[in-house]
């Protein structure tokens, strides 16, 4: 039997000798490499965490001991450690393995973190209230470098400073976020590094241990000792190599491989490489656009952009915070910042985008990637918040572009907007054929039109294509239905109020959360009008969706094409269409549908 093998938890990892670590260590990166490139997943910032996570599970007796991961995506050797193995063949994948710790999976994690910056609070407070409750469980945090280049990860070390609370900060520090580590704090490390001190935590009022090499699992162990016995926060700084033990990981120039996709995935252009490319052009044709990214420059498609244009570029490290307000202050210099995040990461900067940006009516542009369904990443990274949240911010304009074209011309719409943000958003997916319009009303685009309509569909985004599908299938039933895309969801426009009051049933189609989405608005609007029309919005439901494939999760909340025109029949039927011959212009009172695929 292989040592990997003979893990079942925590304990057979302390009862192992400490020369078999090494041979462990292999064995565990050997089997992240195979089975993390077969299911896809974080692989880079996973090989690089192994001997430091063995030692943590030598040292400190978990679930007793509470460990805690930031970010999640350096957890697989403590998942496998903790009895996971066999799971990860389902790793992402819907009712397997998540990615990050999952509290629903396993006692040995606490929290499901997948966002940066954050487990120092979380380990403040639990530290407080184990003591509290006179609990002896100690709280351990592995963080990487790049996690404290955020400023919540500072407000923790600054109340923890304060204590005498048995916490333990094993930083991982390997030079890198997804990218290299950004600003004084790398360049401070670096001379931590080399054996120059006094370090900052120090300064501050933290113990400080190391540096260590991160991949001596003896040696951390030795140093984790040290640390738990001196019983109040101390950071034990550990360097480490990212993608340590995979040749092309650690050749990778980019993330070294911080992801990868799973093996036989299909290419093709994503949304990503729709903007990047065209965000590139647009730099050249404007010297005044200006880039901002939170440690995400490649992932976000802005590496053609720094590229080209290396001192309009700024990477700020893990702190959306600050790009939103920095971004803020370029636009009062007279540049049109763009600022490109994942849509999950903007809900961090909300009171920046509304009190920094808004309240001034600023010119800055919000670039939301993986907006929607994002996949196999899970309840946190789904970008379904977005677009139920932005429309509450006054002056801010918000477009979701069905296809490549669309998105392009979105950009070039957005950067032209001089008194206040805006904000394009497009999912994580392949992106497509483009969908041509056959006419324009206002900002809307009309796809398909027929004169004796049983109803309208809006389809927002790249919800597009499933409900042109279903008007397809809608039509062999006798069912005729106008399909038309807003391109601009906020703020409504008005010809897209007044094209709706023309109809009985009007269903909204939308990648994003049922609460705040275009329908609701819609339906209300129309209510001030008078308008008889019926409103549904037909989305996702404004829960913490687990993750799977895009195409899975959509299927499952009925946003495919079968679904789609299911509930086109079920709603017509309720309210009184009887075929291809009965108008479905709007007749009788108005109402409007729950927001609810019901």
């Amino acid at each position: 039997m292989t040592l990997l093998g003979s893990i079942t938890g925590p304990g057979d990892v302390r009862a192992l000798p400490a020369s078999a670590l090494p041979a462990l260590a292999g064995e565990v990166r050997r089997f992240l490499v195979d089975r993390v490139t077969r299911a896809g997943g974080h692989l880079g910032s996973n090989l690089g965490a192994v001997e430091l996570t063995i030692a943590v599970h030598r040292v400190f007796d978990s679930p007793h001991d509470v460990v805690l991961f930031d970010t999640g995506h350096q957890a697989y050797a403590h998942k496998v450690l903790t009895g996971r193995a066999e799971g990860f063949d389902g790793l992402r994948r819907a009712g397997g393995l998540s990615g990050y710790p999952c509290a629903a999976e396993s006692p040995h994690d606490v929290i499901e973190n997948s966002h940066a910056s954050t487990a120092l609070s979380y380990a403040d407070g639990l530290a407080r209230g184990l003591r509290l409750r006179g609990s002896n469980r100690r709280v351990v945090a592995v963080v990487g470098d790049g996690a404290l280049t955020g400023g919540m990860a500072w407000e923790a070390l600054n109340n923890l400073a304060a204590t005498d609370h048995p916490v333990v900060i094993v930083l991982n520090d390997n030079g890198r976020s997804y990218a290299p580590t950004v600003g004084g704090l790398a360049a401070h490390l670096a001379e931590l590094r080399a054996g120059r001190r006094p370090a900052l935590f120090e300064a501050l009022g933290l113990a400080y241990v190391g540096p260590v090499d991160g991949h001596d699992a003896v040696a951390v162990e030795h140093a984790l000792v040290d640390a738990a016995e001196l019983g109040r926060p101390v950071v034990v700084h550990c360097v480490t190599t990212k993608g340590r033990g995979h040749p092309p990981a650690e050749r990778d120039p980019v993330d070294r491989l911080h992801a990868v996709s799973p093996a036989g995935s299909a290419g093709g252009a994503t949304w990503t490489d729709v903007f990047g490319a065209e965000i590139a052009r647009i730099g050249e044709a404007r010297p005044d656009v200006v880039c901002l990214t939170a440690a995400m420059l490649d992932p976000t498609g802005l590496g053609e952009f720094a590229r080209r244009f290396p001192g309009r570029t700024f990477d700020v490290g893990i702190a959306e915070q600050h790009a939103v307000t920095s971004a803020a202050g370029l636009a009062l210099a007279g540049l049109h910042p763009v600022v490109a995040v994942y849509a999950t990461f903007l809900s961090r900067a909300f009171d920046q985008v509304l009190l920094d940006v808004a309240l001034h009516r600023l010119p800055v542009t919000f670039v939301l990637d993986r907006a929607g369904v994002t996949g196999p990443d899970g309840p946190s990274h789904h970008g379904m918040w977005d677009a139920s949240v932005l429309p509450v911010v006054p002056g801010l304009r918000l477009a979701a572009p069905r296809d490549p074209a669309r998105l392009r011309e979105a950009l070039h719409e957005a950067v032209g907007v001089d008194d206040g943000p805006t904000a394009v958003r497009y999912p994580k997916a392949k992106a497509g054929a483009d969908v041509p319009a056959l006419r324009r009303v206002g900002r809307c685009d009309v796809l398909r039109e027929e004169p004796d309509a049983a109803g309208l569909v809006i389809a927002v985004g790249p919800m597009a294509g499933p409900c042109l599908a279903a008007a397809d299938e809608l039509a062999g039933h006798g069912v005729p239905v106008t399909v038309v895309d807003p391109r601009w969801i906020t703020p409504l426009d008005p010809e897209l109020v007044k094209l709706a009051a023309g109809y009985r049933l009007v269903l909204a189609v939308e990648d994003t959360a049922a609460t705040g989405a275009l329908g609701g608005r819609l339906a209300q609007a129309l209510a001030v009008l008078g308008a008889p029309t019926r409103v549904g919005t037909y989305a996702l439901p404004a829960n913490f969706l687990p993750h799977g494939t895009r195409d899975e999760i959509l299927r499952a909340h009925g946003l495919d094409a079968a679904g789609i025109a299911t509930a086109v029949l079920k709603r017509l039927g309720r309210h009184g269409w009887h075929g291809a011959g009965t108008t479905g212009r709007a007749q009788g009172r108005a109402g409007r549908e729950p927001d609810a695929n019901k």
